[in-house]
């Protein structure tokens, strides 16, 4: 079953950058998601649902390409972490903004994993990708069978290849960077979820006063009373527009540059993967080279083979890791820059109309005086 899927084709059927996670949808305790996708013919669209197990599928086969030269110097897009309904606060938190806003940045982030594939040079000609987004038959019920990268997701034990010293100065220096990378981003994004948080407890403490202020309305011909009714009605309608407003710039927050540093951070911890993986690979190299070194004359001509082979899947890995890397640092730097420009965007024309509503309630309570 697996090699079938392994087999590549040449293109999709799809168009890369048109792959769009539409809507979601909850049945009972379950989460499917709605994907959409344009055919390169023009003849319409593919529509299939599909839940985490389904993208799970897909990741794990991806994973499994042990037989393309150098897929472990591949930085694989990152897939969010599962979503679940009525999510308890320990997955909230490792959601972060993607369990926000009625799931929409996680739709976003979905769509962001399949459309990051689908542009891969290399991840795009997997057959399970075309299976994944063109099959009406949800196929993340096959069992994928545990592959090179399961085994060293679980190198718990060997982390401390993280620490050893590269041969080579180009990764060494951008094992480095990584290193600092990851953790100010992942800092950023925790600080910015906070002021998120924040902003909406400021938003619900707004509504709940705008409403409280209504228990203040007195019937009644006293015309002290109904002057101190009419000011506490105008008021309410000040907080609730200051509701509003902080509502609106927690949701400009979450959808641009939010969502932008939760990607960054996801995607610095898919290279910090990718850099492990040929760290761990040159460990195994400069020990094959040991026991060649070694090796007794009966054992000799093997240890060089294994030597070769090693140092052959060590060079393929190391050329598509540098490829890898150059693109990621561009695509990173363009995304960045666009989350912090929609979010500049979005906020100045939230103050905007904010200023306005309230120059309407200032020349409201002037009227009254």
């Amino acid at each position: 079953m697996m090699e079938e899927v392994k087999e590549v084709t040449p293109t999709l059927s799809v168009h890369a950058h048109n792959i769009k996670v539409t809507e979601v949808l909850k049945e009972g305790d379950t989460l499917t998601f709605l994907i959409v996708s344009q055919k390169l013919s023009g003849t319409g669209e593919y529509h299939v649902d599909r839940t985490y197990d389904d993208f799970e599928w897909l990741q794990q086969h991806l994973f499994s390409q042990e037989d393309v030269p150098g897929i472990q110097g591949v930085i694989f897009p990152p897939l969010p972490a599962k979503a679940q309904v009525n999510a308890s606060a320990k997955v909230m938190k490792q959601l972060g903004f993607l369990g926000l806003e009625e799931w929409q940045p996680y739709c976003k982030a979905l769509e962001n994993f399949v459309q990051q594939i689908a542009a891969h040079s290399i991840l795009c000609k997997n057959k399970a990708l075309e299976i994944f987004l063109t099959s009406p038959d949800p196929p993340g019920r096959q069992r994928v069978r545990k592959n090179i990268f399961n085994r060293l997701s679980q190198a718990v034990v060997e982390m401390r290849k993280e620490s050893h010293k590269d041969v080579d100065e180009f990764f060494q220096t951008e094992r480095d960077h990584n290193l600092v990378l990851t953790g100010c981003t992942k800092t950023a994004t925790e600080r910015f979820l906070d002021v998120v948080l924040t902003e909406q407890k400021i938003a619900v403490a707004c509504g709940h006063f705008s409403a409280a202020l209504h228990l203040c309305v007195e019937q009644g011909e006293d015309p002290d009373k109904q002057a101190f009714s009419k000011a506490c009605v105008k008021l309410s309608e000040v907080f609730n527009s200051m509701k509003k407003n902080m509502t609106s710039v927690a949701e400009n927050n979450v959808n641009t540059l939010g969502v932008g540093l939760d990607l960054e951070s996801r995607y610095q911890e898919a290279e910090k993967e990718m850099l492990f993986r040929r760290t761990c690979k040159l460990v195994e190299l400069e020990t094959a080279r040991r026991n060649a070194e070694k090796a007794k004359p009966v054992k000799k001509a093997a240890m060089e083979e294994v030597k070769k082979v090693a140092e052959t899947e060590f060079d393929h890995i190391c050329g598509v890791a540098k490829q890898e890397i150059a693109q990621f640092h561009g695509v990173r730097v363009k995304m960045l820059q666009q989350a912090l420009v929609q979010w500049c965007e979005k906020q100045l024309l939230t103050a905007k109309e904010n200023a306005d509503q309230f120059d309407q309630h200032l020349q409201a309570f002037r009227g009254m005086a």
